[in-house]
């Protein structure tokens, strides 16, 4: 009786451990891939460039701390730094205050990353580009189901920024638009847009005003908005494709302002032919210690400029 009931159990005592096994096999893959990705994301913290905290990360970490941000509907104010953009923190006080109140600032140049390597031993293999980490970002955006909102440059440009999002990510959720008015706004107005934004239902805001208006405006819209906010510069003209981007072997090379500058030489070339060497001065300077640039020796803004 004893061997019967025996053999009448052993069926069921295999079919669950095959349970179990399957179930630990499912979990290590799982731990597995998500170690990897753990283990291999760079985040390395603040580091002091000219004075601007920038943040040494890599896309992934980028991506990762964003859409946390975005799952807990969050404020968290992000923008892609340039030499440009590192050089107004610079040379501004009360900028360089905006600046490093912000979240994260990502090495978006060459040079920026070149200079954390050099003054901080950072070891970063690329930089974060902003118009790649929008990719990333909508993409990430696009399998979790968190809609996105896109503030500035015109209407024709978001029109085709949108069509070309949503044609490349198609489960992107698209939650509203809004073009720039390219002037500084009221505080009505300033409230009023932070306030469609909100009921909009977006968890993600894009803005691109251009540097530094773009910081600025993320700087003063961050306590109204509970989402992360990235400034994101060329990015919307760039993938709405009327704005053409650097070949590849350039933005390898740190060469891309030299494309840029003879793409748009009216608008940028005081930009390039001053900044660049300026940036490459004070930069030695930090790396030989001739000069300290302190973070905290910033000035806060005296009043809102209201860009929108």
């Amino acid at each position: 009786m004893g061997w019967e009931i025996e053999n009448l159990l052993e069926p069921s005592v295999v079919a669950i451990d095959g349970h179990i096994f399957l179930l630990g096999l499912l979990a290590a893959t799982v731990f597995s891939h998500y170690s990897r990705h753990w283990l291999t994301m760079i985040d390395l913290g603040k580091k002091s460039l000219l004075g601007v905290q920038i943040d040494a990360v890599d896309y992934d970490a980028a991506v990762d701390r964003l859409i946390q941000a975005a799952r807990q509907s969050k404020s968290f104010t992000t923008t892609a730094l340039a030499v440009h953009g590192v050089m107004t923190g610079a040379c501004d006080s009360q900028h360089r205050y905006r600046l490093n109140q912000f979240d994260m600032i990502v090495p978006d140049g060459m040079p920026v990353r070149w200079g954390l390597n050099l003054l901080h031993g950072c070891a970063l293999p690329d930089r974060v580009y902003g118009p790649t980490l929008m990719l990333k970002l909508c993409e990430a955006a696009s399998q979790e189901g968190l809609p996105v909102f896109f503030f500035g440059t015109n209407s024709q440009t978001l029109e085709k920024l949108t069509a070309n999002l949503t044609k490349q990510f198609p489960s992107l959720k698209v939650a509203g638009s809004e073009p720039s008015q390219f002037r500084q706004l009221t505080q009505p107005e300033s409230e009023a847009l932070a306030g469609r934004i909100r009921a909009s239902g977006a968890r993600i805001l894009f803005a691109g005003l251009g540097c530094p208006r773009q910081e600025v405006f993320a700087f003063e819209m961050a306590s109204a908005l509970d989402m992360p906010l990235f400034a994101v510069g060329a990015a919307f003209p760039f993938h709405a494709g009327s704005l053409p981007q650097a070949p590849l072997w350039m933005q390898k090379s740190g060469l891309e302002w030299l494309f840029r500058l003879a793409s748009e030489p009216k608008r940028l070339w005081r930009r390039y032919l001053y900044l660049n060497p300026a940036y490459l001065f004070l930069l030695a300077l930090q790396l030989t210690r001739l000069r300290r640039f302190d973070p905290s020796n910033d000035v806060p803004p005296s009043t809102p400029m209201r860009f929108g």
